[in-house]
């Protein structure tokens, strides 16, 4: 067995999170965030015996990794697991090239910066992670850990769109699917609970958080999931849309002038519930839709709506569904939703626990023992499945689940 440390990055463009896992063990040993990079930043950390929330001058990336880097560094930190023996980064999008976790050299980071245009709003600030992470842990092997991966191997029936050939061929559209180390974690945790080997588990998956997908995994393997190309199809999100008609862009530049520049804009970052009731966060929507606000209710209603054909049809592309699973910080947290969700899934036989549903430990099943589908909650770790993939790459021996 290993003995050292695994540190996990997740870079944004204003934000670096971070946390590290003790190889021999597969304990979480520490964790921090860097919030607001490129001005006054917040830092905030949490070890064994040593907490620090800070604000702190950060430029850029390079004074955030500066700063996380003395954190782990500090002795009032408690951290005693050895040596850091990889980094594990979360990328976004890795496109048609990048189908599995990869150790990073030169190559592969201008592959990384070719891939910027499938996903603007990540992938350049997760390449820039990779390089800093490189210059404060010099030495130390860097792992590019994909969204996309756990995806891959979606059948051709589900990934391809039905449009031109040469957007196929030559500017690879098709659908990708994000949130592949949430699924690859929650995936395997299910069939643990259960009591089953993955590879005989078929599971409908819903990741509902700010961003929110859904997911059909057989035998622990993607075979259709919401998100596409990009992150913006599929279910209705804090601030993005999900499904709408593709003709919307060519419409609204014909009777509202809209540019691409500025359709890309408003779906991603002025719609969802934010477009449909002026508010993105979903305990604030929760909170007025309770009051009888109408447009908090309508939101709740069509984000409901959505998930409810997603789960039905992905039922069908099954043909035997094993367990639903609600995971993210919305689906862990927000009973009303899966209430709402599950209410709808009479025909599946799926029947609600009220009780649990309210109340419990942070994994439960939420359905009741006669429940055709048991339906349950599971907390998604994506940074224990990256820091385990990142080790896998490299060989090396673990404890981490």
């Amino acid at each position: 067995m290993s003995a050292g440390r695994v540190l996990v990055v997740n870079a944004g463009s204003s934000s670096l999170k971070y946390e590290v896992f003790d190889v021999s063990t597969g304990r979480s040993t520490a964790a921090g965030s860097v919030s607001n990079v490129g001005g006054r930043a917040r830092h905030v950390h949490h070890a064994r015996g040593a907490d620090l929330d800070v604000v702190i001058d950060c430029p850029g990336h390079a004074e955030a990794f500066a700063a996380a880097s003395a954190a782990l560094a500090s002795p009032a930190s408690g951290d005693e697991s050895g040596p850091l023996l990889a980094v594990g980064h979360r990328v976004v999008h890795g496109g048609s090239r990048f189908t599995e976790p990869v150790l990073v050299d030169d190559g592969v980071l201008a592959a990384l910066e070719d891939l910027g245009s499938l996903a603007p709003l990540h992938n350049p600030a997760n390449t820039e992670g990779i390089r800093r992470a490189g210059e404060t842990f010099p030495g130390v092997p860097q792992v590019a850990v994909f969204d996309t991966a756990f995806h891959a191997g979606i059948p051709a029936a589900a990934h391809t769109y039905a449009v031109p050939r040469e957007w196929r061929t030559t500017h690879h559209v098709r659908r990708y699917g994000f949130h592949g180390s949430s699924y690859a974690y929650v995936s395997r945790r299910i069939a643990d609970v259960l009591g089953l080997a993955v590879e005989g588990v078929n599971t409908v998956i819903l990741h509902l958080g700010n961003g929110a997908s859904a997911c059909a995994v057989r035998g622990g393997r993607s075979v259709d999931t919401s998100m596409g190309l990009t992150p913006g199809e599929g279910l209705v999100m804090g601030t993005r849309s999900g499904d709408v008609d593709p003709a919307l862009g060519g419409y609204l530049a014909r009777v509202a002038q809209l540019s691409t520049e500025g359709y890309d804009r408003a779906l991603t970052r002025s719609s969802g519930l934010l477009g449909l009731s002026g508010v993105s966060d979903f305990r604030e929507l929760t909170a007025r839709r309770e009051q009888g606000d109408p447009a908090a209710t309508l939101a709740f209603d069509v984000a409901v709506h959505r998930i409810v054909k997603y789960v039905g049809a992905y039922a069908v592309v099954l043909g035997r569904v094993d367990a639903l699973v609600f995971t993210g910080g919305i689906g862990e947290n927000s009973p009303v939703l899966r209430a709402g969700v599950i209410d709808r899934l009479g025909i599946l036989g799926v029947t609600l626990d009220p009780a649990a549903n309210d109340d419990g430990p942070p994994e439960r099943r939420v359905s009741t023992e006669a429940s055709r589908i048991p339906t349950w909650v599971v907390p998604t770790d994506e940074e224990a499945q990256i820091a385990r993939a990142a080790l896998d790459v490299l060989g090396l021996d673990h404890h981490i689940r």
